[in-house]
């Protein structure tokens, strides 16, 4: 019998990683002078890391995880994905579709290895959907 645990998913985000990530967005929330909370998610959309700045808005605890899911899910800026839930549009219905919460407003990006494989995501929450974008992209450049 060996003592190494099997690998369940190649689709990994180290907490190492993620804590660099949180450093980032927290970084640059500071500049703005908004206090965030910061989500990383893996490839699954599982929590990995959560960063909670002392009076960031207690609803930014839950918007940016199901930001961070939302990106992870589809591999893109939740950004660029706001457009395919509007009346009428391809993904119309899918917020109301899964069991978990999606978010399709601008504050998560993707996050991929060397090879371009998205590993995770960054969700941040707290300031304007811009501003949240602002600070998730600032945290995606931290890796």
């Amino acid at each position: 019998m060996t003592t190494s645990m099997a690998q369940i998913s190649p689709v990994t985000l180290s907490l190492e990683s993620a804590h660099r990530l949180a450093v980032a967005a927290t970084k640059e929330a500071e500049e703005i002078g908004i206090p965030y909370t910061v989500t990383i998610v893996n490839g699954g959309g599982n929590v990995v890391h959560v960063s909670r700045m002392d009076g960031a808005a207690l609803a930014s605890i839950d918007t940016s995880l199901a930001k961070a899911r939302t990106s992870v899910y589809f591999g893109a800026a939740t950004a660029d994905l706001a457009g395919a839930v509007q009346p009428g549009a391809p993904l119309y219905t899918i917020p109301t579709s899964t069991v978990l919460p999606l978010a399709f407003v601008a504050g998560a990006v993707p996050v991929a290895d060397s090879a371009g494989v998205v590993i995770g995501a960054v969700g941040a929450g707290g300031g304007s959907p811009q501003q949240d974008h602002e600070v998730a992209i600032s945290a995606a450049s931290g890796l």
